[in-house]
This record gives structure tokens, sequence and C-alpha cells, in this order.
């Protein structure tokens, strides 16, 4: 995966994790471990976009 794609799937994934707390404000959500799953998956994408940037 390029730096170029990698930044905008941890964009999309940003957008998909306020989505889910707006959603949850309005109606809350059965499984709250969701936000902490998002929340790391964009942790670890973000560590990745480094790591191939100070590569580069």
């Amino acid at each position: 995966m390029s730096i170029a794609d990698l930044q905008d799937r941890i964009e999309v994934e940003k957008n998909n994790l306020d989505t889910m707390r707006i959603n949850h404000a309005v109606s809350p959500l059965e499984n709250t471990s969701e936000f902490k799953k998002k929340r790391k998956d964009i942790a670890r994408m973000l560590t990745i976009l480094a790591a191939k940037q100070n590569n580069q």
C-alpha cells in the first residue's frame, strides 16, 4: 500500500469513527468496544505511515 493510499484510508477511518461517535450520542451502540478497536486500527495505520515516511 502506498503512502497516499494509507493517508486516504486513515482519513476515511477517522471520519467513520466520528460518525460512530455521533450515532452513539443519538442512539447508544450495542457494542461500545468498537470505538476502542477503531482507535487502535487508526493508531496502527499511523505507525505504519510514519515508518514508511522515515524509510524514504
